[in-house]
Formats: structure tokens, sequence, C-alpha cells
């Protein structure tokens, strides 16, 4: 009895022992946190992950990507290339990201112009006021014809409280969306005054910032590749066309 006493304060004193001893280690430190007070406020350490290159970290907001060195001494803003598939492992994380960002937007809150059986749709980041803009919506039948569905969102380039985003309020706040935006992208005057709660603008707006559109039209396909700027009808079919075959 006296030798089962003895055993179990023997157990009870090395349980103890390690509990105290796990109570005097620090807990473990992420090695990320350093680093969050070298970028933007509001940066998150689920924004820094490792990545391909040992010692140095993926930096993601959105589809905006950058790599940081491991002791906060580099900022690598550029694309890393795999040596051996010729891959470019930035812009297929880009791609991706993309594709997650506008698929968090339902349709919706989107303004969209269809053929009865399109073959290729493009999400287009539209401003009213822009010139390329109003160039492209011009040539809708076209497109539509040549099989491309065409989804709006709003990115009012002047920003937030500007004529541009106010009319882009006016034409969701309109009974007939796409007909108001056809109208708008004409030059035709919008009633200013219409106004109702509430509107995709912000978050579309927003949306864009987080994917890199900085300017408009700013194309976006259903795999995520981005298409700065305008094209033609034809030219622009050619491009989705190339760049279908490429992700084969």
């Amino acid at each position: 009895m006296l030798r089962y006493a003895a055993v179990l304060a023997l157990l009870l004193s090395a349980a103890l022992s390690e509990v105290r001893a796990a109570a005097a280690d620090p807990p473990a430190v992420d090695p990320r946190a350093a680093l969050l007070k070298l970028l933007p406020a509001g940066s998150k350490l689920e924004d820094l992950r490792p990545s391909p290159i040992p010692g140095i970290y993926e930096f993601m907001q959105g589809a905006e990507i950058s790599y940081l060195t491991a002791d906060g001494k580099y900022f690598i803003d550029g694309n890393v290339y795999d040596m051996k598939s010729r891959d470019n492992l930035t812009e297929a994380l880009r791609t991706h990201a993309r594709v997650a960002l506008i698929n968090s937007v339902p349709e919706s809150e989107m303004l969209i112009f269809s053929p009865v059986n399109p073959k290729y749709t493009i999400t287009v980041f539209t401003d009213v006021d822009c010139a390329y803009c109003r160039k492209l919506h011009s040539h809708m039948a076209e497109l539509n014809r040549l099989g491309i569905r065409v989804r709006y969102m709003f990115f009012p380039r002047t920003g937030p409280g500007t004529e541009s985003w106010k009319k882009a309020e006016v034409v969701w706040c309109s009974a007939n969306r796409n007909e108001a935006l056809t109208q708008a992208k004409a030059g035709a005057p919008l009633d200013m005054n219409k106004i109702c709660a509430p509107t995709p603008v912000k978050r579309e707006y927003e949306l864009g910032e987080n994917i890199g559109v900085r300017g408009t039209p700013a194309i976006v396909t259903e795999n995520g590749d981005y298409i700065s700027g305008y094209m033609e009808p034809r030219e622009l079919l050619d491009q989705l066309k190339e760049l279908q075959v490429a992700k084969r």
C-alpha cells in the first residue's frame, strides 16, 4: 500500500512538473506577425503565406499579389515563374482570385446584355462617362452576334460622391436598367434626382479595386484573365479564343 502511494505521488509530481513547464513556455509567435507592421494598414496574417520560393512570403489582397522576404528587408512587386514549366505562377493566382471575387456577386446585381446562345461571357467594369466604355457599348449588337455575353459592373473612375458615381446609381434605380445604361452612354440626360437604396455601385467599385482595375473598360473573362482597355468586337473575339485555347 505504501509502495502504491509512493508511485502515485511520483506520477502526480511528474504531471505537475510538465504542467508548470508548459505554462512557463511562451506561446509560439507567428513569424508573420512582425512582417505585418511593414505592410499597409488593415493587412491580416492570412494575407501572408509561404511562396514557392523558400524564405519569401506571398502577400495577397484581392487579386493583387506581391512578395516579401522573411526578414522583412525586401518587398518584391512582380511575377514568379516556374522555370521548368514556364508558367507564370503569380498570374495563375490572380486569375483564380478574380474568378472568386466576381463570383461573389450575384448576376442580379449586374447589367447583362446577352445573345440567346452565348459562347463566351465577359465581365466588364464600366464607367458611364468613359469614352472607350461608350465605344465598346455602341458595339453591343455586334458583340452579341458574335456570341459574347456582356455582364456589366459599375466602376466610376472618379470615385464616390462624383457625378459619374451618381449617374451609375441613377441607372441602377431606373425601371429599365439596360435601356437607361444605353441612353446614358449615348449622352442622353438623366434624372439625377432619381434615388433608390441599396445600389451595388459601392460594392462593385471596391471589388474592382481589389481585382486591380485601374481604368475602364476593364474586361475579365470567365477564367479570370484580365483584358485592359477597349477592343474592336472581332479583335476581342479572337482574344477570347486565344485565351480559351491557352487554358487547355
